[in-house]
């Protein structure tokens, strides 16, 4: 299935790798399609409760592999409407992350830049290294950040650190990530680092699946339709969906004092 993204999947966790450390993770336009399909495959995928994205290599992406690219936007740019579209198709590999029904885990390290961006951007929980470097990089070569960033980014760090972050297009470390609420951990490490995210992937999968991968979906309806319409949109799908086995297994853990087991 697979020529840039290598899957191992553990205890429920689905570990994603991309696979193109010569290249650095340089994304193309192969490399969109085939995140696509995968995330799709995951979302899917009923034993898989939590989704690790990780990379081989010295870098996470050092994004957009500009070069593989040329061919096919230098034959797009002729006709502004075939462009429009190929524009739109690169943007579904970053929506099925975001749409995959598991929470995805980002583990970053090396470069993370421009499409980087977009890829984690797209993901539910963002850990680095603590030497990770990261750039909304199209700024610098006066390009319009069309992959989701603009759109994702702001409401993750607040518009007046993204607006600094994409106007300049500067690097910003790890450390500056955390503070601004990008990341949710710094590791000493790549072992520390995926130590720390099979540690948040394995809570997570302990969880009830079906209250996870609704907590997800009505997380977004909410950000993408507004406070009071998320609210009502809970309060049907709570009760479409209760009481379910999975409630009655916690309260049934509850009385018997034990960990519950959901299936």
């Amino acid at each position: 299935m697979s020529n840039y993204i290598s899957i191992e999947k553990k205890d429920h966790i689905a570990w994603l790798t991309l696979n193109r450390p010569e290249k650095g993770n340089a994304i193309t336009p192969d490399f969109f399609s085939e995140i696509k399909d995968t995330f799709q495959v995951m979302s899917d995928d009923s034993d898989v409760r939590v989704v690790v994205l990780k990379a081989n290599g010295k870098h996470f992406t050092t994004g957009l592999d500009l070069m593989a690219a040329a061919d096919i936007f230098g034959k797009a740019l002729g006709n502004k409407e075939l462009f429009r579209n190929a524009i739109i198709e690169l943007q579904e590999s970053m929506n099925a992350v975001e749409k995959c029904r598991k929470p995805v885990i980002a583990a970053a390290h090396g470069l993370c830049i421009g499409a980087g961006i977009d890829l984690l951007s797209a993901c539910d929980i963002r850990i680095a290294e603590k030497n990770t470097t990261f750039s909304i990089r199209e700024t610098k070569i006066a390009i319009v950040a069309d992959l989701g960033t603009l759109q994702r980014l702001p409401y993750i760090i607040g518009y007046g650190w993204f607006n600094e972050l994409a106007l300049t297009g500067r690097n910003f470390s790890a450390d500056e990530a955390r503070k601004i609420g990008f990341i949710t951990h710094m590791c000493d490490g790549n072992a520390a680092l995926l130590e720390k995210a099979n540690t948040i992937a394995t809570e997570i999968a302990e969880n009830s699946p079906q209250t996870v991968q609704n907590i997800k979906e009505v997380v977004q309806y909410s950000r993408d339709n507004g406070v009071y319409a998320g609210l009502a949109y809970v309060s049907q799908k709570n009760a479409a969906i209760l009481p379910s086995d999975d409630l009655q297994e916690a309260m049934a853990a509850f009385l018997e004092k034990r960990k519950p087991i959901f299936k």
